[in-house]
């Protein structure tokens, strides 16, 4: 089996804070705060790591401090790095987050101006090693013309983060390409137009995606694919910290489509996923061996 995998996506630095006792905006609060690797397509490598595939990391960043460090540690997770772009004139992407008590983030901005710089021009010579693939996973903090590029040429199954609503429109002349697509409910309205979630998962199958995981928070998982629609409850796990646990669903959705697995299994595989990263302090929890070992084949 080809247990190799691209992700073509945003790396930054997460700069994260969460208050002691409940947030009060307008004013200072008293808590903790994490600087940590991060970015969509950075967690999604590495969460591709511990379910146990090699990873292909294509990302862009400045040749700074920050960017020194990122590219250390995938190096240290064992992400194969020697196609990401590092442009000496440039910034490395931040992401700066706060959450509530609870982890649920409350408040982010994301300075990713450096991605904008993976044009189709640089990705085209990169072709070859992305089409001997398994998967190849892009995120919507590509440029617009790059997404299309990677669907118009990419002949690898393509899977899709939409990142947030905000960036979700990136993937519309993508879609017909895509083997599956994340999207959570805010998302999935800026791809469709569509409130609510079965009509949106509809029109998203009509466009062409293969397999659709909306992601629908504390009520669970809506997943489609032809003619079947399943809404699945969460996994029943505390939650500590939400920040990554929709970047470990998209993974336990790529591993599960090289796995062979169907389309409720990989649902499952996404749901348990997502509950084990939002019940750890960590981004990504070392806990997410626990999905390889319950579905795989």
């Amino acid at each position: 089996m080809n247990r190799r995998v691209a992700v073509v996506g945003g790396i930054n630095m997460d700069i994260g804070g969460s208050p002691y006792g409940e947030l009060l905006a307008g004013d200072s609060n008293p808590g903790r705060i994490r600087l940590r690797p991060g970015g969509v397509g950075r967690n999604i490598a590495h969460d591709l790591r511990l379910l146990g595939l090699e990873v292909r990391l294509v990302t862009a960043l400045g040749a700074d401090a920050n960017g020194e460090a990122l590219l250390k540690s995938c190096r240290e997770l064992g992400l194969d790095t020697e196609l990401s772009l590092v442009l000496p004139e440039e910034r490395s992407p931040v992401y700066l987050y706060i959450t509530d008590r609870r982890g649920d983030m409350q408040l982010a901005i994301s300075d990713m101006d450096v991605m904008a710089r993976l044009t189709p021009e640089r990705l085209e010579p990169l072709l070859d090693a992305l089409n001997g693939c398994a998967a190849v996973v892009l995120d919507a903090n590509l440029p617009e013309e790059s997404i299309r590029f990677l669907a118009e040429h990419c002949t690898a199954p393509l899977y899709a983060d939409p990142v947030s609503n905000a960036k979700a429109p990136r993937l519309q002349q993508a879609l017909g390409r895509l083997r599956a697509v994340k999207p959570n409910r805010l998302e999935a309205l800026a791809l469709t137009g569509e409130a609510e979630p079965e009509r949106a998962a509809k029109r998203l199958l009509e466009r062409g995606v293969k397999q659709v995981f909306l992601s629908l928070g504390a009520e669970g998982l809506l997943a489609a694919e032809g003619d079947r629609l399943l809404r699945l409850p969460c996994r029943e796990l505390p939650v500590v910290n939400t920040n990554g646990a929709g970047d470990a669903a998209t993974a336990a959705v790529v591993w599960a489509g090289v796995q062979g697995l169907d389309l409720e299994e990989a649902a499952q595989a996404a749901l348990l996923a997502g509950a084990l990263t939002a019940a750890s302090p960590d981004t990504n929890p070392g806990a997410l061996g626990r999905v390889a070992e319950e579905f795989s084949k």
